[in-house]
């Protein structure tokens, strides 16, 4: 099995095929991505590579991390696994709470 490396200080035009052949050059890349923004599509900066195995893994970090790409300092790691997420929001279902007095006087109703 591979090992996942995490690129960060990417340039924001870099592709997913600059990346790949950034790190061919230190061994075989099974899989390169650049992350973007899932509104705009604009790169976030920061992606993942997966090296064919953990010594290409360790010779691209010691050869590429804190190295100039694009007019940018990289810094490559070994990526870290993603904590789960939870579900989001709390209040009412999820929705936020809110409700009550809006500010002003109270009526009453008699």
């Amino acid at each position: 099995m591979g090992s996942k490396l995490y690129v960060g200080g990417l340039p924001y035009s870099a592709t997913q095929a600059e990346l790949t052949d950034l790190f061919s050059a230190h061994g075989t890349v099974e899989s390169a991505n650049v992350i973007s923004d899932k509104f705009t599509g604009q790169s976030r900066g920061f992606g993942f590579v997966e090296m064919s195995t953990g010594e290409e893994a360790q010779a691209a970090i010691a050869a590429l991390n804190s190295t100039e790409f694009g007019g940018r300092t990289l810094t490559v790691n070994e990526a870290k696994p993603q904590a789960p997420r939870t579900g989001g929001g709390g209040g009412r279902g999820g929705f936020g709470g809110g409700g009550g007095d809006f500010g002003g006087k109270r009526r009453s109703r008699f």
